[in-house]
Parts: structure tokens; sequence; C-alpha cells
């Protein structure tokens, strides 16, 4: 590896990354499996239809075949992240949604979207 392969791998990310249009047009043709990482009041107010709810703070029960693969989600990206790193360590296949809920133009369950 040269200097600068080792640099980005050293600070890239051991999981993937899509953006809420990428995640919108997965939902319009396939069944996934989504979380949404946010408080129990912030998904009350307003959430994809297909997410469930499992906040951060609860990450550690979330249990889940392993050889699906596992989309995240929160309010800006930055509570998914830490998800994601933390489910990848449990062995999931992990997507993170860039942007989160702030960016996702869709549909919603409750909310003004």
């Amino acid at each position: 590896m040269t200097f600068i392969e080792n640099i980005k791998a050293l600070f890239s990310e051991p999981f993937e990354s899509i953006s809420t249009n990428e995640l919108e047009n997965l939902l319009a043709s396939k069944n996934i499996q989504l979380i949404d990482v946010r408080t129990p009041e912030e998904f009350k107010q307003s959430h994809i239809s297909k997410a469930r709810n499992v906040p951060l703070s609860q990450i550690n029960s979330f249990v889940a075949p392993k050889d699906k693969k596992v989309y995240v989600i929160c309010q800006s990206g930055m509570r998914s992240k830490k998800a994601a790193h933390h489910l990848t360590k449990k062995g999931y296949q992990v997507i993170n949604v860039r942007g989160g809920m702030s960016q996702w133009q869709g549909k919603v369950i409750g909310g003004q979207k």
C-alpha cells in the first residue's frame, strides 16, 4: 500500500454508506431491514414506514439474522454511524444512511413530509 492508501484506510469506515435517495429507491424495489436509531419520541413524530425503532441507547439489544444487510438511519447521520460501527463489530453487514431523516424527501408516518 502507498502512504496515501494507508491514510485512506485509516480513516475509512468499516461499513458502506448510501444517500437517502438511494434508500428511497431500495425501499421501492426491495424488502430491506431498516432500523431507525433515534429516540422513541423522535421516531413517533416522523419515520419511514418500513423502519423499526431501535434507539442508539439500546443498540446492544438488537438481534437479527446476520446474513441480511442492516440499513441504519437517524436524524443527521451521526448516531447511525455510531450504531453502524457497533453493529459491524457484532458481525452485521451494515449500511449507513448519510444525512438521515433531515435529508429524507420520501413519505413518512407522522410529521409534515
